[in-house]
């Protein structure tokens, strides 16, 4: 299994660039650029990065074309692939932060995935982006979410095509990202849930004809780790509400929780929203003994005497099938970058490193 870091998009673009540089140097295998409605559009922020690296793989994660239709994100990832000389990822999902904000009305609580038809859109556009990546001429695509009605063909590109993954969670989305995608990636799944999901992805798999050579999995997970437990702690605190097991309907901790306890994070999840939107972690109405139970099992807070565990942790979620975690850094990437560097990567990584001389 190859580690994976995740940026927010506060960071200039110059600043994403030396970070890269430094992701880059200690091994990281790709550097993710969250897609997020306050900060870097994710492939201006990645531009600088694209050319002041040689080998680690930059990512926007995730992308939805229910925010931004599938061709003009095709030209976004097929350019930034050029500028990186084919070391571009794109994981496109269905929702995501920037498709709530812009999609969902007042009034609603989530996407209606139902009716937008989510794994066919999805699907839809992700045949749309490796047809354009493809580099040969079209006649267009009809699909039923998503068409193109005039031909295309990109005559810029030179480079590999960029590689596709899904963002998927659900069975049928994890069964169609595993059936067309380059990979996919899973977010803040728990080490017991994975042998669970890595069955719908092989189901997805086994219908393809010829299966990718070198298929990844990854798995979005947050580090809250620090030198100070108490600022780990409200960290975890402030974002757990973007825990995908955490978020309602499904509580997807059925084996941590008791029914009565996950009703009454259901009931609750507002103030868990709260607490992030505020940036307090003061999450009201749900005991502390509770919160701190979801802290533990959906991300890896504490302080430094708390890695060995959190090594385990990875190596089960190595051992169900993952090729690939994808640690998410907050309020400190760069101190988060050395200790990942010093303290986690030379547990998994196979590749060696490279050292200023």
């Amino acid at each position: 299994m190859q580690i994976e870091i995740i940026i927010g998009c506060e960071m200039h673009p110059n600043e994403v660039a030396d970070y890269a540089v430094a992701a880059e140097k200690a091994g990281v295998r790709a550097l993710w650029h969250s897609n997020l409605p306050n900060g870097w559009d994710p492939f201006v922020g990645l531009s600088q990065a694209a050319q002041a690296t040689s080998r680690i793989k930059l990512g926007v994660l995730a992308l939805s074309p229910y925010e931004m239709h599938p061709v003009r994100i095709a030209y976004s990832i097929i350019s930034l692939n050029e500028l990186s000389q084919g070391r571009a990822i794109l994981g496109l999902g269905g929702g995501g932060a920037m498709a709530l904000a812009t999609t969902v009305r007042p009034d609603a609580e989530s996407l209606d995935f139902k009716s937008m038809r989510i794994v066919r859109g999805v699907r839809e556009a992700a045949e749309i982006i490796l047809l354009m990546a493809s580099g040969e001429f079209h006649h267009g695509y009809q699909g039923e979410v998503f068409s193109v009605s005039a031909p295309f063909k990109l005559t810029f590109m030179e480079a590999a095509r960029p590689q596709i993954f899904t963002c998927s969670m659900g069975p049928q989305m994890l069964r169609m990202g595993g059936r067309i995608a380059d990979g996919l990636q899973v977010g803040d799944v728990t080490a017991d849930r994975l042998p669970e999901v890595m069955r719908d992805i092989q189901a997805g798999l086994a219908k393809r004809e010829h299966p990718p050579e070198d298929f990844r999995i990854g798995n979005f997970w947050a580090w809250h780790i620090k030198p100070d437990r108490d600022a780990s702690m409200r960290e975890a605190r402030v974002g757990l509400f973007a825990r995908a097991e955490v978020i309602p309907p499904h509580i997807g901790l059925d084996h941590l929780l008791d029914a009565e306890e996950a009703q009454l994070v259901r009931d609750n999840y507002r103030n868990f929203l709260l607490a992030g939107v505020t940036g307090t972690g003061d999450i009201k109405g749900v005991p502390p003994e509770l919160v701190q139970r979801l802290i533990d099992h959906v991300s890896s807070s504490g302080d430094y005497g708390d890695i060995d565990r959190e090594i385990e942790r990875f190596k089960a979620m190595e051992r169900a099938g993952l090729t690939d975690l994808a640690l998410r850094v907050f309020d400190d990437p760069w101190e988060s970058l050395e200790t990942i560097r010093e303290r986690v990567i030379p547990h998994f990584h196979q590749a060696q490193s490279v050292v200023d001389p």
